[in-house]
């Protein structure tokens, strides 16, 4: 029913942005854990460190 072409997928039914439901899948040789781990880090801090 639902599959991702690119970014800007729409839902053919109600024309909703589709999401992937899914995470990535796990590999023990990651090559953008760095920057995903770094995003995230500045991501929590802006929002559980307003003070």
């Amino acid at each position: 029913k639902y599959g991702l072409e690119n970014l800007k997928s729409k839902c053919r039914f109600c024309g909703g942005d589709l999401i992937n439901p899914r995470p990535a899948k796990y590999s023990p040789i990651d090559k953008y854990q760095r920057y995903r781990l770094d995003y995230f880090k500045t991501e929590f801090k802006k929002r559980f460190n307003k003070n």
